[in-house]
Formats: C-alpha cells, structure tokens, sequence
C-alpha cells in the first residue's frame, strides 16, 4: 500500500532514512527538522525563566470549544533558542458568568529577553481583563460595544506602557522591548455566541465556514460582512458615548499613564466583536501559523479539511495539525481555534 503524502522520507546524516516525525505540505520539505534538537542554555540562577518547547491547552464551555498550542519554530529548535511566542488560557468567574481569555503574543526576534517579554505582556493584560471580569462580561453580553472597544484598548494602552518603562530602565530601545499581541474574550454563557477579538501587532484572526476560510483582517477597514452580525471593527479610537453619568473604565494595571496619542510600538489598536454562528471555526493565531496560512494554498486547505468538523479535534491531534511544516516558514507557532458547536 502507498504511504500517504504526509508520511515521507527525510535526509538527516546520522540516520539516512526514516520517517518524518511532522508532515508537512508543498513539493519539497523544510529546511529544518520537525522534532526538537538542542535545548536553550538555562542559567542556573534563574530557573524560571526556562520555557518548555510546546504547551497545550483546551476547554469545552457551553456550544464552545477550545483547543490552543504554542510550540517551538524549527529554527529555533535547531539553534537551542528559547520559544519567543506565548499563550495563556484562562478563566475568571464561574458558572455561566465566567469569562475565558485567551493570550497570544510573539517577542521580538534576536531581542534579549523576547520570551520573557512576550509572557509578561500576556500576563499583564490577563490582570487587567481579571481583575474588571463582571463588567467586561455585562458588556459582553449586551454587545456594548463603545465600552469594550474604549477599555480594552485603555488597558492594552497601559501594558504597552509597562513595556516602554521596563525597556528605559533596561537602557534598550522600545522597539526592542515590545511584542504583538492578540487576545479573545469568551463568554461561557450558552446563549451568547459574541466573541471579543483585540490586540496589536502581527498575526492572524480566521474564520472557517462553510469550508471556507475568511481572513478576518482585511486590509483598508471593515470589508467581513458575510454571515452573521458584525459588533465592531476597527484600528482607531471609538467615539466616547454620552453619558449623564460618570465614565466607567476597566481597572489599569499599574504602570506609567501613555500619552493621549500614544500607540503601541508594534501599531495600531485592532478590535473586534462578531456573533459566531453554530459550525465556525475561529482561529487567532501569531504570525509563525498566520504568514504560511496565507502565503501556502496547501497549508489552507489541509486544515480547513482538518478543522471543518462538529467535533473539536483532541490535543494531540490538534497540536499534530498546528505543526504541519511548509518550506521557508520556521517561526514560533501559536495557534487557539474556537469550534462552535
């Protein structure tokens, strides 16, 4: 019987056959091997700053399911790098009141510290969204959208800020002290399909419908209106509602108070709140999964055909997914998908 397309054959001088341990799409394949090499160099002094190679995370709520793996590039497997891409999944609150975050964000390359930066940004927006759950989840369900885009963006604002002050004190340049950031809010409530994207920076928001994937960031503005409702989009400040009564604001964390006009080193502000619709897949992702997803058809299509299921796939099978290799793309890759049962 043929080996299936994925299952081929690998060069390596130690061991001159054997199997690919990753499958990968395109003609030829990549440059790297698919399985770690060397770990990074660890200071004894500082054991916890060590990051593991690959997490994975996964949850079922109401008609949602979440599946999210982060691991290693190639690249930096075959260096000894450390993995400069992050991922937090989280929930606050409880029963049908709670709310799940998902963090992604991606330090910079060859910049000292990027994991370190990447986790810490994650970390402190998690903070934020935590510590202001109930309202964010009122707002949430009310589809409010003016106050979840204002204060969102207020808090994102804020942890920048904390990047920018660390990086003063550290004597680096800004640009050098930062990360991208992509966030989800999910409901767990049953009945509220709304799902909350934010962030700043490089990577990619999906959708799988129907088969079809639809890039959810078009360049120009607002041009995703193809099924289902459309809260909210946009790169820019919202327009503040009037109010008789004093403007609430989630919770900052500590940190310097930005500018009026400051923006993050990585860009503008990116907010959006849409309605899913039983079938979807949404998929956040840094941009080590985004680049390929949109620069190789093959990659495309293989997980459509892979996540346009009812069922969520397990963990492992997820992960076997996310690390499908395509020639030319070795970066970190975090990915967290969203069925919608």
């Amino acid at each position: 019987m043929p080996a299936p397309p994925e299952a081929v054959l690998r060069a390596d001088p130690a061991r001159p056959w054997r199997a690919a341990a990753a499958s990968y799409v395109g003609s030829e394949p990549p440059t790297y091997e698919a399985e770690p090499t060397t770990l990074p160099v660890t200071d004894p002094e500082d054991l916890r700053d060590v990051v593991p190679d690959t997490v994975l995370e996964g949850a079922r709520y109401g008609t949602l399911t979440l599946r999210a793996a982060s691991l290693r590039g190639d690249a930096a497997r075959y260096r000894g790098d450390p993995r400069r891409d992050a991922l937090l999944a989280v929930r606050f609150g409880i029963g049908d009141s709670a709310l799940l975050l998902v963090a992604v964000a991606s330090g910079q390359r060859a910049a000292p510290g990027a994991h370190r930066v990447a986790r810490e940004l994650c970390e402190w927006i998690a903070g934020a969204v935590g510590s202001n759950q109930a309202r964010l989840t009122e707002d949430i369900h009310t589809a409010n959208r003016g106050a979840l885009s204002s204060g969102l963006h207020r808090l994102t604002n804020r942890a920048y800020g904390r990047l920018r002050a660390g990086a003063t004190v550290r004597g680096l340049a800004p640009a050098d002290h930062t990360a991208s950031v992509r966030c989800l809010l999910l409901p767990a409530h049953p009945a509220c399909r709304t799902r909350v994207f934010f962030g700043v920076g490089d990577g990619g928001l999906f959708r799988l419908r129907n088969g079809v994937w639809q890039d959810l960031e078009p360049d120009g503005g607002e041009r995703d209106t193809i099924g289902g409702p459309v809260i909210g989009y946009g790169s820019g400040r919202p327009p503040v509602r009037q109010s008789t009564q004093e403007p609430q604001h989630p919770q900052q964390p500590p940190g310097p108070e930005p500018g009026p006009e400051s923006e993050p080193v990585h860009g503008p502000f990116r907010f959006r709140a849409s309605v899913a619709r039983p079938g979807d897949t949404l998929l956040l992702c840094s941009a080590g999964l985004a680049d390929p997803l949109r620069g190789e058809a093959a990659l495309a299509d293989r997980l459509a055909e892979r996540w346009d299921t009812a069922e969520a796939p397990g963990l492992a099978a997820f992960l076997a997914d996310t690390q499908t290799g395509v020639k030319g793309y070795a970066d970190d890759r975090t990915a967290a998908a969203v069925w919608e049962a």
